[in-house]
């Protein structure tokens, strides 16, 4: 089998397995969801999704959060990894958006990553999410799967990752492909257990065949 065939083959199966693959953070905005996603960083979504309402309450857009003062943030996201850091990246964040773009998320990877608190990540989020471009967003399901199935061979870091999967995923699935990788990382191919015996991919994992 060739990488390419391995592609297309598991790419079958996520369409068969999982028509709908979507995020699992809550939103209704795209300032809403680049929150979300700020916050979601080493914390699982689960939480996020427990401590954005209260969030988004009270600062339902950038102007808003961009007036708040750090001391209201944090109470609201206190329970969320590293709250201190968090909360000066979400105001920052909002500042930077209403001094720069208008209170609105931009769609351009340069401009999303200015914002305090975006990363590569992040930012590969929002394009493919709010406004379906093809990027793809790699975060420890993604590395740790893409790896184990083949899809990546002894990628050093997520950049790598990220480049090798876009090649070889047609763009307009791309946004998808995120989904589904993630998704399967995080019920199914988990770090420390893989659930193989309940996977749909063990014919085509390269990881299965080895051990």
């Amino acid at each position: 089998m060739t990488l390419q065939e391995r592609y297309d083959a598991i790419i079958a199966r996520f369409q068969q397995a999982m028509p709908v693959a979507e995020t699992e953070l809550n939103f209704s905005s795209p300032f809403e969801l680049l929150c979300a996603v700020i916050l979601s960083a080493q914390c699982t979504d689960k939480r996020i999704n427990q401590v954005t309402p209260a969030l988004f309450k009270a600062f339902p857009t950038a102007e808003a959060l961009a007036a708040a003062t750090e001391e209201q943030v944090f109470e609201l996201i206190r329970s969320v990894s590293y709250p201190n850091n968090k909360t000066k990246s979400l105001i920052g964040m909002a500042r930077r958006l209403v001094d720069e773009f208008g209170g609105e998320v931009p769609s351009d990877i340069d401009q999303l990553m200015s914002l305090p608190g975006v990363g590569r990540k992040t930012a590969n989020v929002i394009l493919a999410v709010i406004w379906n471009q093809p990027t793809m967003a790699v975060d420890t399901h993604v590395f740790r799967v893409s790896e184990r199935l083949g899809l990546t061979t002894g990628s050093k870091t997520p950049l790598q990752t990220e480049r090798e999967l876009v090649s070889h995923i047609p763009p307009e699935i791309i946004p998808k492909a995120h989904h589904w990788l993630i998704l399967h990382g995080r019920y199914v191919c988990k770090a420390r257990r893989p659930d193989c015996l309940n996977c749909s991919l063990t014919d085509l994992c390269r990881h299965y065949q080895k051990s």
